[in-house]
């Protein structure tokens, strides 16, 4: 295992930009399967995107099931304010609250993970 800690952060909704929240995933299990520690977390309008891809009959949900490990959640005031509670809470994901209601990415530069935003 590489010393590599990584946490790609999808603010991105799928509606707007496919291709990048497709990057973002692709890039997550790249490390993953490099033996790096990843974890995904889906902040802003990127909530969105963890919704749509809950969805079985989406064409990411794969990624998703192969990421599960590793995606921490969605920001728990994003996915209320997006209106994305009852998919995100249904597909089984944390809401992240760290930070006053809201996902903490300094906790992520704490623990040692270099950002990467898609």
């Amino acid at each position: 295992m590489s010393e590599s800690k990584i946490a790609v952060v999808i603010y991105e909704p799928i509606g707007s930009d496919t291709s990048r929240v497709y990057r973002g995933l692709k890039t997550a299990l790249e490390f993953k399967d490099a033996g790096d520690d990843v974890v995904v977390v889906f902040d802003g309008s990127g909530v969105e995107s963890l919704a749509a891809i809950s969805d079985p009959k989406h064409k990411m949900n794969p990624l998703a099931v192969a990421l599960r490990d590793n995606i921490r959640g969605a920001c728990a005031f994003c996915v209320a304010s997006h209106g994305v509670t009852d998919a995100v809470e249904s597909g089984g994901w944390p809401l992240l609250a760290e930070y006053k209601g809201e996902a903490s990415i300094r906790s992520l530069v704490v623990e040692g993970y270099q950002i990467l935003n898609f």
